[in-house]
């Protein structure tokens, strides 16, 4: 058909749960006033989860995965958007109870969308993708709890993935005393690239945790929760801040109360999916003034629409660092 289009969808019934690569129509694109010809994607966590099904993420059967897109305005029923704008999408659901974007055309809600910035192309957009966003929320909710390098070192853990590397290399940059944390020290000098001033393994948090341990950092950007975060934040020193945002290690956080009143340390919770359109604003003029495309470049890799599944596979498995930008017209 002249008018069809590839996309991945997902899709659960007696057949049990899949993700086919296949073709769509206009008509099969759900609500939304503004129609995006996609041309950028990226895999993040969730992606895998989505794909893979090892997680319930999607809620809506048959959906098309992918939480994040760039791409160009085909129509707009939304003034604020014209045909030709170059658009971003991350969050809101999208890939999860929405239609996303690993498919060549997508239609959502203008509320979603916000412009590419200036001085940003959609590839590195896609680089920084949902989970740079979140790396780089994290590192202003840090700010704004007054912290600042003079406080003393910052901890990144999960390190080497996606969120991880951006924040190594954004605060990095900021002028932060960088420690990094990884479960696969084969990386250390991947992370010392992006501008880690240690790395150590994350075994060194993952034992009983304590109350209260030695002070060894101010801040922190934690993606993997339960026992490490505990014990991140057993480890904080006095009036600092841990930016709390993913789960990779579990949802539970077998900690006490004594950091939080002996020590006043803080625990900043971060959900990118529903940040309002200001602070996304916020955030993406901070990736254009922060984040050093040539750092950006070099923890990223890019692939082609087919690789989109097994690349999902691998992330879930550990075996994918950094960031991975989808071209979603490359077969």
């Amino acid at each position: 058909m002249a008018d069809d289009f590839r996309a991945l969808v997902v899709k659960k019934d007696e057949a049990g749960y899949r993700c086919e690569d296949t073709r769509l129509t206009e008509a099969d694109l759900m609500a939304g006033d503004v129609t995006v010809r996609v041309t950028h994607s990226t895999v993040n966590f969730k992606d895998g989860l989505a794909i893979t099904g090892k997680s319930p993420v999607v809620r809506t059967f048959p959906l098309v995965p992918g939480i994040d897109f760039c791409g160009i305005v085909e129509r707009s029923e939304d003034a604020r958007y014209k045909p030709g704008d170059a658009v971003i999408l991350t969050g809101w659901g999208v890939g999860e109870v929405h239609s996303g974007g690993y498919a060549e055309k997508a239609r959502v809600r203008g509320d979603w969308l916000v412009p590419l910035p200036k001085g940003l192309t959609a590839a590195h957009a896609m680089a920084i993708g949902t989970a740079g966003f979140t790396a780089v929320q994290s590192v202003l909710a840090l700010e704004r709890h007054g912290l600042k390098p003079s406080d003393g070192p910052a901890l990144v853990t999960g390190a080497a993935g996606g969120v991880g590397s951006v924040a190594v290399a954004v605060l990095a940059r900021l002028g932060w005393h960088v420690i990094a944390s990884t479960g696969r020290m084969a990386e250390a000098d991947y992370l010392k690239s992006l501008g880690a001033a240690e790395v150590i393994d994350r075994t060194e948090l993952a034992g009983p945790v304590k109350p209260l341990a030695r002070e060894r950092w101010a801040a922190g950007v934690d993606s993997v929760g339960s026992t490490t975060l505990a014990n991140v934040l057993s480890m904080t020193r006095s009036n600092g801040a841990i930016a709390a945002c993913g789960l990779a290690q579990g949802m539970d956080l077998p900690t006490s109360v004594a950091p939080f009143i002996l020590r006043g340390v803080a625990l900043l919770g971060i959900n990118s999916v529903p940040a309002p359109r200001d602070l996304r604003i916020e955030v993406w003029n901070r990736v254009v003034r922060d984040v050093d495309m040539r750092r950006l470049d070099a923890m990223t890799r890019t692939i082609g629409f087919s690789e989109i599944m097994p690349t999902a596979r691998a992330i879930l498995d550990g075996q994918v660092r950094g960031r991975t930008v989808v071209e979603i017209g490359r077969a």
